[in-house]
């Protein structure tokens, strides 16, 4: 056994040696990646069993904050039902669009295809989009959506969408599945351009007949990191919806309908509770839902064509 273990060092000795140049590149990668993104998450991990106010010292509990928060926080469970709401429809959906868009998108040439890359991607990263909703849902009868319904004769009277318990969450998924269209997209778009044409020549000479078959047997195979990467994009974006709440129902929201798991945590890491123990513990559960399901939508792409 020590023989073998001195084998291994040796091996690894000389391993490391041997590539002394490729890690010393990276090395400013990793301490960023250590920094920024691996020791908050253990510190959150860390805080999740301890009640740390901001104020005073971290006090050691435990459990206590998961049992507190699955057993008797009745809001986070509310939050928990509106957030898998969230991701169970605008997830695949904006998932499914975005690549449907950029398959269509990529068969025009030139500008004309720049042109709608930007027209779809725009409404993701524009500062104005919340302002536009804003004007489109405004209980009054100035509100565009109000001003047509009444127009042409669906309501009497003006409807205070982002005050009815029951409008709130369609609207912010209507709203979220508009606003989809982001980074993923555009890596699909980036995908499809990538994939070799003459991989449909052997596919036509394989029996492949129509442009669904080539879809599912060529270009979905042949772009799988961008598949991949949409997908992380889009779990990721879809369970820490925040901001379309935030923005067009207020927090809280009427009756909390427009709460998610992110709005919660915000509730309690920040404002006037500062409670960030209990804060990290959400956080871990978000955490820990979102790569659950990232591992299993990505068990699921590696079927893609096979």
């Amino acid at each position: 056994m020590d023989k073998r273990k001195d084998e291994f060092k040796l091996t690894f000795k000389q391993y490391m040696s041997r590539h002394k140049a490729s890690y010393i590149l990276l090395a400013p990668f990793f301490i960023l990646f250590f920094l920024f993104t691996i020791l908050p998450v253990l510190a959150s991990l860390t805080l999740s069993l301890t009640y740390f106010n901001v104020l005073e010292f971290p006090t050691w509990v435990g459990w206590s904050n998961y049992t507190r928060l699955i057993l008797e926080d009745d809001l986070f469970m509310l939050a928990l039902r509106n957030t898998l709401i969230f991701a169970i429809v605008t997830g695949p959906v904006s998932y499914v669009l975005c690549l449907l868009f950029a398959w269509i998108i990529n068969e025009f040439k030139g500008k004309t295809r720049a042109f709608l890359t930007l027209v779809f991607y725009a409404p993701s990263i524009s500062g104005q989009a919340y302002l536009i909703w804003n004007i489109i849902l405004s209980g009054d009868r100035y509100g565009y959506l109000n001003g047509f319904l009444m127009n042409f004769g669906f309501v009497q009277e003006p409807v205070l969408w982002m005050k009815w318990e029951r409008y709130i969450l369609p609207v912010l998924i209507v709203v979220q599945l508009w606003m989809s269209l982001g980074t993923g997209f555009l890596a699909f778009i980036a995908g499809l351009q990538t994939v070799d044409r003459s991989l449909y020549e052997a596919a036509a000479l394989d029996g492949v007949k129509n442009r669904w078959q080539e879809l599912w047997f060529v270009t979905l195979p042949a772009m799988k990191p961008q598949l991949m990467f949409g997908a992380v994009m889009q779990i990721t974006q879809s369970f820490a919806i925040a901001d379309i709440s935030l923005q067009l129902a207020g927090n809280p929201s009427v009756n909390y309908a427009g709460s998610t798991i992110v709005t919660h945590l915000l509730d309690y890491g920040s404002g006037v509770r500062f409670d960030m123990g209990y804060a990290a513990a959400i956080a871990t559960i978000l955490f820990c839902m979102m790569v659950g399901t990232n591992k299993a939508v990505q068990a699921l792409l590696k079927r893609i064509g096979k």
